[in-house]
């Protein structure tokens, strides 16, 4: 692990960046060296510092403007490799931490976790572990077998999972067409095979569904 570990925090809203970056100060030798509030933004900051190693951990914001926050993941894990994202969501571990892990992240962080998990979890990811709190863990074991069963919101797609987000958040098809720069035919597709691989019906039917596996039904 470097002697300071120099952090990326990426996340639109201040009060959540200064609330983290309080969090952080508490530990010497974890410095918030740069920021980015959108998901172009954050890889631009990278593509500035040239990766590592003047920049050891990537806080990531899961839902960032101009750039989802699992694209920003994805294309981390492509241009740099070496350099470890921790994924900082409002979601519940069950709903996205597994998919956050399967992209590449070395771990998923509530924003409401304790300070000293928050600390924990960069220092592990800096030394080249992966933070994995009990619930996550419960919930990639459980994925193990919706997965290969072909059903339930962890048989997704990513891009079927973005679909499933925007839907469940009381986005329409058009909406997400222009979000995610896709013809609304093709839209109509993705929310198609969700609703077969999760069971449901309509959209009501999907947001109950997304709201059941949230609360760990």
């Amino acid at each position: 692990m470097p002697d300071t570990i120099r952090v990326l925090l990426a996340d639109d809203h201040r009060i959540v960046r200064e609330g983290l970056k309080q969090v952080l100060a508490d530990a010497a030798e974890i410095e918030v060296c740069a920021e980015a509030i959108s998901g172009s933004e954050a890889l631009a900051v990278v593509r500035a510092h040239g990766g590592p190693p003047a920049l050891h951990v990537v806080l990531l914001d899961i839902a960032m403007p101009d750039g989802d926050g699992l694209d920003v993941l994805q294309q981390l894990r492509k241009d740099w490799p070496r350099l470890p994202v921790l994924m900082l969501s409002t979601y519940p571990e069950r709903q996205y931490a597994v998919r956050c892990i399967k992209l590449g992240a070395a771990g998923y962080l509530n924003k409401g976790a304790d300070p000293d998990d928050m600390i924990a979890a960069v220092r592990k990811v800096a030394s080249g572990g992966r933070y994995v709190t009990p619930a996550t863990a419960e919930a990639l074991a459980s994925a193990v077998g919706s997965a290969s069963a072909g059903v339930g919101h962890e048989a997704l797609s990513h891009r079927e999972h973005q679909v499933f987000r925007l839907l469940t958040t009381g986005h329409n098809v058009s909406e997400i067409g222009a979000r995610l720069q896709l013809a609304p035919n093709t839209v109509s597709t993705y929310r198609a095979r969700i609703l077969e691989k999760t069971g449901t019906k309509n959209d009501v039917e999907l947001a109950l569904y997304a709201e059941r596996h949230a609360r760990g039904g």
